[in-house]
């Protein structure tokens, strides 16, 4: 129903033509237009038929994935003519196309066609053979994943995307799975392969080494966006000792050697982010920039400041002792590229902390109150999220050096975000802090106590993290209008508390290389073209399609 633009963090209407309006002072009775003149792809009309079948199905099958989510919002759906939609709440909801559009890259309603769906059980009906509102339909695929044919339609002009923007001039999408990432390098030197999902700066700089018509996001250093809107580092089991203990998981902070960390994991690439929300441009000036006197005068009890704010600087001279050109020269440019600042390596402050809560240090390592040797697991992705893989390996190097037995267990995807889930896990490579838009509510509200279960029980509240203030500042959060002028000091306030806190230690935002090839199309958006950001694979994916050209090749 929403989208978002990723570069401004701006919501607009996708299938509904509006933001939804509000008809009265309770926030709990909605209207919105239906956009008009979209055909599905078997040439049926689109209409605010199909939004209410959606909605009516969600709640009446509770099995369904998105059942829960919708039923906690949606109280009653009708609607009032062909193309327009009015919702009743259970609760006020002064965000309701954040709730239910997209805040990132994908939501939690997806309509459905009425005409296909309302004669199926939709507990069981596969949908092998989609209908859309997409420019494109399926010709063929693989049974077994690997690959998917999409075929531009004749009546294009009916999409979201011929509608919006015009008509897209590839006449077919070939969506491949080529395996690991040397593969897809290869295919990318050999012009097998557009556009590709993130790779690592080694294939990057082969690939750029090997292909005159490779591009990424930025033409020189850093080449990668560090705009992804999900930050990175380490989550802690709060409700697992030792890591209930602020002050425990501080000592681990402050034993993270940040420039060698970053420097195994990204080659220095990348942004750090002492706070709970990514250090994306637009929330680095809504956040980072603003809270850097306050993290600059944070303090202990004992009165040390553990923040350091001439990282970008120390950086910066570290990458050009490596050779690397083009870096900023004024501090304010190095620290908008690197970041506001993070916290002090300190291994004496940190083995002071704990050492004060009964830790004892003897022969090169760390034991727990309890007399046990300190041993510790740290869960991490495997083929997957190679960013969030590298920071666990280096991190585990750090506290490794500091006296702490570590392991990184590194696990597919299904086992990793199942620990996740169940709180099965004590410390982890996880990222719990995504946001686009400076109202980071809906994604930041997950540590709300009300999400919290304990561990062996499925939660939102992954961190398993419970504070009676910061409740307090996202029940205010809550209660405000995205545009509300105190939301953003409510949301400071409350990024504080996680300062203090340390539930998860924010590392570094996503740095992306997502490599074009432009020998057969162009087009694709870039740091000079930024008509959207990169993340093709993301629900934007439609809207730039429209901008690609074919070359001569």
């Amino acid at each position: 129903l929403w989208e978002i633009d990723t570069n401004t963090g701006t919501q607009y209407g996708e299938l509904a033509a509006e933001l939804p309006r509000a008809l009265d002072d309770t926030l709990t009775s909605f209207e919105f237009k239906v956009r008009e003149g979209l055909k599905w792809t078997d040439g049926v009309d689109f209409t605010a038929n199909d939004i209410v079948f959606t909605g009516e199905m969600l709640a009446a099958h509770p099995d369904l994935v998105n059942s829960a989510v919708y039923n906690s919002i949606v109280k009653t759906i009708t609607a009032v003519d062909d193309y327009t939609v009015r919702m009743e709440t259970h609760n006020p909801e002064p965000r309701l196309s954040q709730r239910l559009g997209v805040t990132v890259h994908g939501n939690s309603f997806k309509v459905v066609p009425k005409h296909i769906w309302e004669n199926e059980d939709p507990a069981t009906f596969k949908f092998a053979e989609p209908v859309s509102l997409s420019a494109y339909k399926l010709k063929e695929f693989d049974p077994q994943g690997y690959w998917y044919l999409w075929e531009k339609r004749e009546d294009w002009q009916y999409s979201l995307e011929g509608q919006k923007i015009g008509e897209p001039k590839p006449k077919y999408i070939l969506q491949r799975a080529y395996g690991p990432e040397e593969k897809k390098v290869m295919a990318a030197i050999q012009h097998d392969l557009d556009v590709m999902c993130s790779i690592t700066p080694e294939s990057w700089e082969l690939l750029r080494g090997k292909s005159e018509t490779a591009r990424a996001w930025f033409e020189n250093f850093p080449y990668g966006s560090f705009d992804d809107p999900c930050e990175r580092g380490i989550l802690f089991n709060n409700d697992v000792a030792p890591y209930d203990n602020p002050e425990v998981r501080w000592a681990l902070t402050l034993a993270v050697d940040i420039i060698p960390t970053s420097m195994n994991t990204y080659n220095g690439m990348l942004r750090v982010s002492p706070l709970q929300v990514p250090p994306i441009g637009i929330l680095s000036e809504t956040y980072h920039k603003p809270m850097a006197g306050w993290l600059e005068e944070f303090a202990f009890e004992d009165g040390y400041k553990p923040f350091n704010a001439n990282f970008a600087v120390e950086m910066t001279e570290y990458l050009k002792s490596q050779g690397i050109e083009g870096l900023p020269d004024t501090e304010e440019e190095q620290k908008d590229l690197f970041g506001v600042g993070w916290w002090k390596y300190d291994t004496e402050k940190a083995a002071e902390l704990l050492t004060k809560n009964g830790f004892a240090f003897t022969d090169g390592k760390w034991y727990k109150p309890d007399g046990s040797l300190w041993q510790m697991d740290i869960f991490s992705p495997k083929d997957f999220s190679v960013q969030s893989i590298r920071i666990a390996f280096a991190v585990a190097e750090s506290w490794k050096k500091f006296g702490i037995d570590v392991n990184v267990r590194e696990m597919e995807a299904a086992p990793f975000w199942d620990a996740n889930n169940m709180g099965e896990y004590e410390v982890g490579s996880y990222w719990p802090a995504c946001g686009v838009m400076p109202d980071v509510t809906s994604n930041i509200s997950i540590w709300h106590e009300q999400y919290y279960a304990p561990v062996g029980q499925v939660s939102t509240n992954t961190g398993r993290w419970t504070n009676t203030e910061a409740t307090a500042l996202l029940d205010k959060m809550i209660s405000l209008s995205p545009d509300d002028p105190e939301l953003v000091p409510t949301t400071t306030e409350l990024l504080k508390i996680f300062v203090e806190e340390m539930p998860f230690m924010p590392i570094f935002g996503s740095t992306v290389f997502i490599p074009t090839d432009d020998y057969y199309w162009t087009g694709f958006p870039n740091a000079d073209d930024a008509y959207t950001g990169p993340w093709w694979w993301w629900s934007q994916f439609k809207y730039i399609i429209p901008y690609i050209e074919p070359m001569s090749n």
